[in-house]
């Protein structure tokens, strides 16, 4: 069994809270075209340098139907930074536009198959997966990237057309595992790093 999501395969569903007081699950986005779903953290400078290019990304899309969902997988144990009061204030400071959740069990970030933050999930309609991997190429200095994965698979997906590249390999810090150290990977992962 592969550790990540194929290309195709349905979104696994979840319950987490939210920063903003609410428990969220699949269902509460159904109404979106696409829901792109990313793993994502306070501390990692591979997150803190392109969340300002995902913010423009999420702008440009969420009027066209898409919606956008940060989820917090980090053990605040490994980094205390990740902590549920840390995205709360994370949020309030900087006003993302998207719904940031926190997945304490890891339980999501494992369905998944997340490896690092950022790493970006794009489902269709129904919910099946069209794109997965990293936004920008460059995400540690968003300003120097070149190419915008993540917006170029949403631009072909919402025009009708297949993605051209569904799979790209996440750039970021890997995802701090409880009870791991910090730099662990996954057995299973490591043959896609």
């Amino acid at each position: 069994m592969a550790f990540t999501l194929k290309i195709g395969d349905p979104a696994p569903d979840f319950s987490l809270s939210g920063t903003d007081g609410k428990t969220y699950s699949l269902q509460d986005f159904d109404s979106a075209e696409a829901l792109v779903l990313f793993f994502t953290c306070n501390h990692c400078p591979y997150v803190i340098g392109s969340d300002e290019m995902t913010r423009q990304t999420a702008e440009k899309f969420m009027p066209k139907g898409v919606a956008f969902v940060g989820i917090n997988s980090n053990s605040e144990n490994t980094n205390a930074a990740d902590s549920f009061e840390h995205m709360v204030e994370r949020m309030k400071e900087h006003n993302f536009p998207w719904i940031y959740l926190r997945d304490e069990s890891q339980d999501t970030a494992r369905a998944y198959g997340a490896l690092f933050t950022p790493h970006f999930y794009i489902f269709d309609k129904d919910r099946k997966l069209v794109y997965t991997g990293r936004g920008v190429d460059n995400p540690k200095e968003a300003e120097k990237s070149t190419v915008n994965d993540l917006e170029n698979a949403l631009e072909e997906h919402l025009t009708g057309k297949e993605v051209s590249t569904p799979l790209t390999n996440p750039i970021g810090c890997n995802v701090k595992w409880e009870g791991k150290d910090a730099h662990w990977i996954p057995e299973e992962a490591k043959k896609l790093v």
